[in-house]
């Protein structure tokens, strides 16, 4: 956090959910129209990629890259693609830790797909395969949130009872819609708030937060799948999402709860945006790869290989005898006619080759 956040007592009581007041203002409605439109039109979108694992295998990624550099967890794309392939290499602790937040998001979208509900025992399993612990929900004292002066800003509940009791309250708001008939948007903006100040892991409340918004979304239908994520929004705007979380935490009032609201509902506005066209480009330079491979490579290309070029930055033989269900001879010989045609580039670690679509790989690192 900043060291110029507003600083709170050490102890702000957390009121329950649903909200007592109305937070639906005419600006919240707007955004909430406009932001409802993006999501629409990147569902749309998203039926235009073949196949949907292209973008959860690429996009989740993404997300889990963003979201643990929101706490200063730093890995490169070469990094996760490369852990993708040797996976007996050791890796370092950022990138095990970004895999780690991919592994979480899988584990919380399988378990919600299959239950239709986000229950407590799904998040505390969310937060396991992030931090590979099962400490689960606080059971001792002296958890605090300071800022980068080492100042403490807030201190969240301290007695397990009460955590318990408050995420009881939360996971009740979650999946009874009739506690709450606001417009869903408005409903994970609170949700966030309320996650993020209960604070009820020891660690990795941050990124279990944000993957909650995402499983939020799916559930109630706004996605179908899970490829809109909020971590790169809140790195470019850190500090007003610390300060609005802060203000709300302080005055707890329909202004300071509707500023808060339009920043988040503004993430998933320009979140989408910036989806919408990565997946265009996606889909651009799969056309592209099709009509050359199938001109150059006749006797190579399939539907099955592009979708896995595609699914892989960074790939390897195992991977094409996986997805075409081919012999090990026959993926290598594709790989090599596809690397010396140029579609790839081919790379060796001692015995081991592996293949990069360096046109795909560039779309990701190129993000700004």
């Amino acid at each position: 956090m900043a060291s110029s956040e507003l600083v709170v007592p050490p102890t702000t009581p957390i009121q329950p959910l649903p909200l007592p007041f109305d937070i639906e203002t005419k600006r919240v409605l707007r955004k909430a129209i406009e932001a409802n439109q993006r999501l629409a039109e990147l569902k749309g979108v998203v039926r235009t990629i073949p196949n949907d694992q292209i973008l959860i295998n690429t996009l989740l990624l993404q997300e889990a890259k963003d979201s643990s550099a929101v706490e200063n967890i730093i890995t490169t794309h070469d990094e996760l693609f490369q852990a993708d392939l040797f996976t007996e290499k050791v890796r370092s602790w950022e990138t095990k830790e970004v895999l780690n937040y991919a592994d979480a998001l899988r584990r919380g979208h399988t378990l919600v797909k299959g239950s239709g509900l986000l229950t407590l025992p799904t998040i505390c399993e969310i937060q396991k395969v992030l931090e590979e612990n099962t400490a689960g929900f606080r059971r001792l004292p002296g958890t605090t949130l300071k800022n980068n002066a080492g100042e403490v800003v807030y201190t969240p509940p301290q007695d397990h009872a009460t955590i318990l009791e408050l995420m009881a309250n939360l996971v009740s708001y979650i999946n009874e819609p009739d506690k709450d008939e606001s417009n869903p948007l408005v409903k994970m903006a609170v949700i966030h708030f309320q996650f993020e100040t209960i604070h009820p892991f020891y660690d990795g409340n941050g990124r279990t937060g944000r993957i909650i918004n995402i499983l939020f979304l799916t559930m109630n239908g706004l996605l179908n799948v899970p490829i809109l994520y909020l971590s790169r929004f809140i790195i470019k705007n850190k500090l007003d999402y610390y300060r609005l979380l802060q203000a709300v935490r302080i005055n707890n009032d329909d202004a300071t709860w509707e500023e808060w609201v339009l920043f988040m509902m503004e993430g998933v506005t320009q979140t989408a945006t910036e989806t919408i066209k990565l997946i265009e480009q996606i889909q651009k330079l799969m056309a592209d790869y099709k009509h050359r491979i199938r001109k150059a490579l006749p006797n190579v290309y399939s539907k099955d290989l592009l979708e896995s070029l595609f699914k892989h930055p960074y790939t390897k033989i195992e991977h094409l005898q996986r997805d075409l269900g081919v012999h090990y001879h026959t993926a290598r010989s594709y790989l090599e006619k596809l690397a010396e045609a140029g579609f790839l580039a081919k790379f060796s670690v001692g015995k081991f080759s592996y293949y990069i679509n360096f046109p795909l790989f560039d779309l990701f690192a190129n993000q700004s």
